[in-house]
């Protein structure tokens, strides 16, 4: 969620530092600040609000200092406001840190600090951190920190740099991300490896309980015992001109046309058409071990979720093997029942979202094999399960997930085609499956081609204060997609449902004044979704379809139609919510709104 920027060496920090956070700018943010030892002295800049009334704050008055911090925040304690932004400081203002995650047992700690003479400025949690180092700090600062860390309960990234030692930066992790980067005379730490990018693809990933001392030249990790650990050091895939926006005047807009492609990087590779299967060597399990899985559990949030509802209709149709779909924060607390014969797959485009991750821990103390499928290489889910498959769909950065959605259907059908071919699909079946995947990237590049069509019944809809998705079978999934794109970046009010559903209370809103989007493109129940249709307009309701290509019978009944090429059922939802995506980008545009940058929402979700 919020941003994490740290430097230390020979150059100049701040315009290094707020080069960083700002291009993590798209996870969501409400506040904004900067740390600098400079001439010995630590100075402290922040502000509520975007990053420029930062970089306006602060004008000609650059700090100058070769070791710093940056940090954008999303609120959790204390409303926005320039004192609750971070970094914050000690009583001495000798010390400054930024942090990600939430401390619970905060208030306990700061009544204790309190008892202690400490001085509180803020209604954060972070300031608590920053006060319990200081009660610590005597001589080493990694070792206060390590000290401070061992009373705290909850989730953290931090960074810490402290005046009284100006060639030290110390970064600690327990269960919010948090990166090295390594440079000539010269290291960063980040909570998103997009903010240092432009420098560097040389990176260390810290795990849960570790801690980072940086140095100009040199850096080490211990565990919280102040232990050495030694550790990987990886080259980042991605380069600086995959996270820019390429032209497009928005990246969600960007990664919507980057589809075809993003969708062909998923399946390449993992195709066996003579076989009429699929190849996942990623998922470290041998047809034996997935021969014993009796029942599949998939968590995901959000968009994700979403997905996972899709492949649960995937795997118990194609691979007949029973599928629960469970919101991962609320799996961990409702006592699942997973064994060594429950298969766990976790679903999450950023490998950080913190409920996943702990749904997936969940799943393993109980004894259940996991698998991820994610899209960040090297993410703390890909590092947690046992196996599992990557997206690379490239780097999402608009906060409302798009190209991921469409990668992850593409990767539980290739996951479905592989335990479908162990269990219940013949080889021919199989080959049609394989087909109808290498169809893909050019039928979601021929959808994407209409979407001058889909922006002007957008102008149509754009005054909307309310809408009703509806779908059935593979598609009542794309319904929640699409009401949520709705919803999370043109701030209309929107809800998905079964398309039968709507009589059991739906209904009752309909009129000339409520759009209604049906999704039914011509599959095994589209006569079904025919007469939900009639009785919509039998009320008034204004009708959008998303149909298949030629098809006469709702083109006459829809006020609007947009159409989408066939194919087969189970992927059916990759074509039809691409139309969605670009109904709620232009709906938003249109409506004045920061589609990239959606009030209120983070790209990376990593508190409960």
């Amino acid at each position: 969620m919020c941003g994490i920027v740290g430097y230390i060496g020979g150059r100049s920090a701040a315009p290094l530092l707020l080069e960083g956070v700002q291009r993590l700018e798209y996870r969501g943010y409400d506040s904004a600040g900067v740390a600098v030892i400079e001439n010995g002295g630590l100075v402290v800049e922040k502000a509520a609000g975007r990053l420029a009334k930062l970089q306006s704050h602060l004008g000609d008055r650059v700090p100058q200092g070769t070791i710093g911090l940056a940090h954008t925040r999303w609120a959790t304690h204390g409303v926005p406001n320039d004192v609750n932004a971070h970094p914050h400081i000690d009583c001495g203002g000798t010390l400054a840190i930024v942090h990600n995650g939430i401390i619970e047992n905060a208030g306990g700690l700061r009544e204790w600090l309190m008892e202690q003479g400490h001085r509180f400025r803020s209604d954060t949690d972070t300031e608590v951190l920053a006060h319990l180092i200081e009660q610590f700090l005597d001589g080493s600062l990694v070792e206060a920190v390590a000290a401070a860390l061992r009373q705290v309960e909850g989730a953290y990234g931090i960074a810490v740099v402290c005046a009284s030692d100006p060639g030290t930066l110390v970064a600690a992790r327990h269960g919010s991300p948090l990166l090295l980067g390594l440079g000539e005379n010269e290291h960063w730490v980040a909570s998103d490896a997009a903010a240092i990018l432009a420098h560097t693809r040389d990176v260390v990933y810290l795990d849960d309980g570790e801690i980072a001392v940086i140095r100009r030249d040199s850096y080490e990790i211990t565990d919280m015992e102040t232990t050495r650990v030694e550790k990987l050091v990886r080259t980042l895939e991605w380069d600086l001109a995959k996270i820019e926006r390429g032209g497009h005047p928005h990246f969600m807009l960007k990664e919507i046309m980057e589809q075809p492609e993003s969708i062909r990087n998923t399946l390449r590779g993992h195709l066996l058409e003579e076989q009429g299967t699929a190849k996942l060597s990623g998922l470290n399990m041998s047809d034996d071990e997935l021969l014993r899985v009796e029942r599949v559990v998939i968590t995901a949030c959000g968009t994700s979720w979403h997905a996972a509802l899709i492949g649960e209709y995937m795997l118990e149709e194609l691979a007949r093997i029973p599928v629960e779909v469970e919101y991962a924060s609320e799996f961990r607390y409702r006592n699942p029942i997973v064994d060594e014969r429950t298969l766990v797959i976790g679903i999450s485009q950023s490998g950080e979202t913190a409920d996943t991750l702990a749904a997936i821990r969940e799943a393993k103390r109980r004894g259940g094999p996991t698998l991820g499928i994610v899209n960040v290489v090297g993410s703390s889910i890909a590092r947690e399960v046992d196996g599992g498959t990557y997206l690379h769909a490239g780097p999402e950065i608009g906060v409302a997930s798009t190209k991921a959605f469409t990668c992850q259907l593409v990767a539980l059908a290739l996951l479905t085609l592989r335990l479908g071919r162990l269990r219940a699909l013949s080889v021919l079946q199989g080959r049609e499956i394989v087909q109808a995947l290498g169809r893909l990237p050019e039928q979601v590049a021929e959808v994407l081609s209409r979407a001058d069509h889909v922006e002007q019944v957008a102008e149509a809809f754009m005054r909307s204060q309310n809408a009703l998705y509806l779908g059935r079978g593979y598609n009542f999934p794309v319904a929640l997609e699409g009401a949520l794109k709705l919803k999370e970046i043109s701030y209309i009010h929107a809800e998905g449902y079964p398309a039968a559903e709507m009589k059991h209370g739906p209904i009752a809103l309909i009129d000339d004044m409520m759009p209604v989007v049906f999704i039914a493109p011509r599959d095994a129940v589209y006569q079904k979704i025919l007469s939900n249709v009639e009785e919509v307009k039998a009320r008034r309701g204004r009708v959008l379809a998303v149909v298949t290509d030629g098809d006469d019978q709702l083109s006459g009944l829809a006020d609007h139609v947009i159409t989408v090429p066939e194919t087969i059922d189970p992927l059916t939802p990759v074509l039809s919510v691409l139309p969605l995506q670009l109904f709620a980008y232009y709906t938003a545009v249109r409506r004045g709104c920061d589609v990239d940058r959606p009030r209120n929402l983070a790209k990376s979700v990593t508190v409960e």
